[in-house]
């Protein structure tokens, strides 16, 4: 691989290696959570608790390292970036070392899903970073490639894992982690100088944060629902595809495909925005994410399952980058990386009440009512963000 030089101008194919090794550790770790811990022995009620404390550990943490990301005087992101993806290295080696032991197995796994949820939105504040600081980098082709990195992965671990088992998920993120470094390493960034003035006023806390941004404070409870329904679909995949007939393979193959179908929206959000606001794209895609629950509930066979695959392309594929480019539009500099923070700690809030309801509910009453109910989710949050997304926040 070429080195990247500080002095290029265009940062797409940098920044989309970053985004594929990311998303194809999240493709490892939260989409095959079930199918190692199911193994390690742990049930489905286990499985949701232990996703939900390490969602509540993310969402503590999520604001504060954005704030200090935020500060004059702070590392710059990518640094934080890599610090972060270390440690993940280490946890990736120590579950090799314990995975016969149940209990250290589900604290490092705890810890795995935790730190990727943290390096979302610092992954997403790179970008946009890099974008602001006048630099050319077309956001949406990138983060594409995670989706088609997403999709490979997927596929292939499926496969593998089918045939010789959970041991090759650690393994997985062991390989993939030293990846994201590797690509970090040769990134081009410098934290911008223009924020040294800022007051600690104009910072600010949570609560000035929120009286100041008083409509995107019920945007984020919109993104609460619509990520319930998410994450029961994703989290629970495994339990889903089981459900209308199929397996690990399967899984794998409704994984990838719906990566795949995401394509077309990552790739062309560039000329999108350009030709409308990314609020009204941000709106559009919670029609979709209740399309799309609603699309699994119904389905009575895996093929069905695999056709409802397509609202992939305007639910999750159009919020994962709308989101952003929203929040970016709708922040003020001082407040960039606290904003992409609070977006993607509503994902992890999401994942937190996801995992517990989900996995307690289909211990109890089966997969068809956790769709129903995750349908409810989706439909809610869809009606609040119509209502409330817009392009100013008074």
């Amino acid at each position: 691989m070429k080195c990247i030089n500080t002095n290029e101008k265009n940062l797409t194919s940098g920044y989309a290696l970053i985004q594929a090794f990311f998303w194809m550790n999240f493709a490892t770790i939260m989409g095959y959570t079930s199918v190692y811990l199911l193994n390690c022995g742990f049930s489905n009620t286990q499985i949701g608790v232990l996703m939900a404390v390490a969602g509540v550990l993310s969402a503590i943490l999520q604001p504060l390292v954005a704030s200090y990301a935020d500060r004059p005087d702070s590392q710059s992101v990518k640094k934080i970036i890599i610090e972060i993806g270390t440690v993940m290295l280490v946890v990736a080696v120590l579950l090799l070392l314990f995975r016969n032991e149940m209990i250290m197995s589900g604290l490092l796994y705890g810890s795995s899903i935790m730190l990727l949820q943290l390096l979302m939105p610092l992954i997403n504040s790179l970008g946009m970073e890099s974008l602001n600081q006048g630099r050319k980098l077309n956001f949406g082709m990138a983060r594409g490639m995670g989706s088609v990195a997403y999709a490979i992965a997927a596929y292939i671990l499926g496969v593998i894992v089918a045939g010789w088992g959970e041991i090759t998920i650690p393994i997985a993120m062991l390989l993939i982690f030293c990846g994201l470094l590797f690509t970090l390493f040769l990134f081009p960034f410098e934290k911008s100088k223009t924020g040294s003035t800022k007051t600690e006023k104009q910072s600010g806390g949570p609560l000035y944060f929120f009286v100041k941004y008083k409509r995107f404070s019920f945007v984020l409870i919109g993104c609460i629902f619509l990520y319930i329904s998410h994450v029961l679909l994703n989290s629970f995949t495994y339990q889903i595809v089981e459900s209308k007939g199929g397996g690990s393979s399967e899984m794998g193959f409704a994984m990838a495909l719906a990566a795949m179908l995401e394509l077309p929206t990552l790739f062309l959000f560039g000329y999108m925005i350009k030709k409308v606001r990314a609020d009204i794209w941000f709106r559009i895609s919670g029609i979709f994410f209740m399309v799309k629950t609603l699309g699994t509930l119904l389905a009575p066979n895996v093929l069905s399952f695999y056709f409802v695959q397509i609202f992939q392309m305007f639910g999750w594929a159009l919020i994962t980058v709308s989101s952003v480019y929203y929040v970016n539009s709708v922040m003020e500099e001082q407040d960039a990386i606290k904003g992409q923070a609070y977006m993607t700690m509503t994902y992890t809030l999401g994942s937190v009440l996801g995992a517990l309801i989900g996995g307690a509910l289909i211990d109890a009453v089966g997969v068809n009512t956790t769709l129903v109910f995750a349908t409810v989710a989706a439909a809610v949050g869809m009606m609040i963000v119509l209502a409330t997304a817009r392009a100013e926040n008074k």
